[in-house]
């Protein structure tokens, strides 16, 4: 388990949690309180579709459930997303 973590914030909103290095940031997101939508929790559903605003992510299977388009426009799933550096997402 790593204890790097990074400082997450969703815009719209202004909310700010942090995230560890090897957590998922939808995981780390409800275990600060901050309802985010989800259901699977696994890449499939796409429920928990966010933007990347600024910072790096690694998602942890190979292809999750995103177009090749929606990856050039910044798209990430947050279910199967672990941050690299502190990251800005833009909700829906």
């Amino acid at each position: 388990m790593s204890s790097e973590r990074f400082r997450i914030r969703l815009e719209p909103q202004g909310a700010i949690f942090d995230c560890a290095a090897d957590q998922p940031l939808l995981l780390a997101a409800l275990a600060a309180g901050i309802a985010l939508p989800w259901s699977c929790r696994n890449g499939t559903c796409r429920s928990c579709m966010t933007q990347l605003v600024s910072g790096r992510i690694e998602h942890r299977i190979p292809w999750p459930g995103l177009s090749a388009e929606e990856k050039a426009e910044g798209f990430i799933l947050p279910c199967v997303a672990e941050p690299r550096s502190d990251v800005t997402l833009r909700l829906p």
